[in-house]
């Protein structure tokens, strides 16, 4: 969750600085996220390619390389987040 976080803040302090010198971004959001799209799959191609000629199954590229490049390592529900529980116990301890 931080590096989305760090990932909001760096964006958010881009979007300032254009502010500030009146710069539109070069693109619009919707053609710059297809486009950040677009450089996240065209980096898994090779890893894939070569998958495909070394004759490895597909599954092992797609479960080893390309998922977790693509999609990170996903939060999960049942894992209870450091800050919320340095909270409860900040909490429990002014109680």
């Amino acid at each position: 969750m931080k590096l989305y976080l760090l990932s909001l803040g760096a964006g958010l302090l881009v979007g300032i600085v254009y502010s500030l010198l009146n710069v539109r971004s070069p693109a619009p959001p919707v053609v710059a996220l297809v486009g950040l799209l677009g450089i996240l799959v065209g980096e898994q191609l090779i890893p894939f390619a070569k998958t495909l000629i070394s004759k490895e199954p597909v599954a092992v590229s797609w479960l080893n390389q390309i998922k977790p490049h693509m999609f990170g390592h996903m939060p999960k529900g049942d894992v209870r987040n450091d800050v919320v529980v340095s909270r409860q116990d900040q909490t429990q301890s002014d109680s």
